[in-house]
């Protein structure tokens, strides 16, 4: 499955969107985790570090049962419909929301072999359920000077966006909605200007209630492309 292969167009406009500068930049775009999942996930894979890690994990859930990887599909699907309708191309690091998909490391190299202007990982993070709020990650310490820069910079738009649009930063983890790791294998092996979010937590009520409306996943996803092309008018 080479979902990065085929780039796509679609629907609903950006509002505030500068056109004429983000038309026709690549984006990839990887919602967070596997649709379905076995014992191979459990294969070893390089961190980007030295190290290895598992090649994925299986997400967490709301309390109600609405699972992660769902959450992830459906706002990146709307994050992509916004971007394709300003003149963005965008890629996707799987293609459905049911079947096994590729290694953290594996979907790297699909993003690096676009050689794409942003890449963006959207996931919902399952801390204390008395926190609440999104936080974006960055490799860090750098492994490289798109790491060291353009990475941070990135994460720094993502993070005015999300907060401008009304979206809680993280009180539980982080610092001001930022949430540097040096443990992500997507953000170590980047080689382009990558940010993972966590868009929230999903066992804080308050959290779980925005991600399970569609309403409230929409008002994710519109603040998130906001920043990716925030970010591509700017880079």
């Amino acid at each position: 499955m080479l979902v990065a292969a085929s780039l796509s167009a679609s629907a609903a406009p950006l509002a505030g969107a500068a056109p004429n500068t983000i038309t026709g930049k690549i984006v990839f775009l990887d919602p967070g985790h596997n649709g379905a999942n076995d014992a191979s996930i459990s294969r070893q894979v390089p961190t980007g570090r030295g190290g290895t890690k598992d090649c994925q994990a299986s997400g967490t859930t709301t309390e109600s049962g609405y699972p992660e990887h769902t959450f992830n599909w459906d706002v990146t699907l709307r994050v992509r419909a916004i971007l394709d309708a300003n003149g963005v191309r965008t890629a996707l690091s799987r293609g459905n929301d049911d079947a096994l998909g590729p290694c953290v490391d594996e979907r790297a190299a699909m993003a690096n072999a676009l050689r794409p202007n942003a890449i963006v990982s959207i996931h919902a993070d399952g801390g204390p359920a008395t926190g609440r709020g999104f936080h974006v990650l960055y490799s860090d310490p750098p492994l490289n000077t798109v790491q060291a820069g353009p990475s941070v910079q990135f994460a720094q738009i993502m993070r005015d966006q999300l907060k401008g649009s009304g979206v809680v930063p993280s009180t539980y983890i982080g610092s001001n909605g930022l949430n540097p790791r040096s443990d992500i294998a997507g953000l170590n092996h980047a080689q382009f200007p990558s940010v993972l979010v966590e868009l929230g937590n999903m066992k804080n009520p308050a959290d779980s209630a925005l991600m399970e409306s569609e309403a409230g996943r929409q008002k994710l996803a519109e603040a998130v492309a906001r920043g990716v092309a925030t970010w591509l008018a700017n880079s």
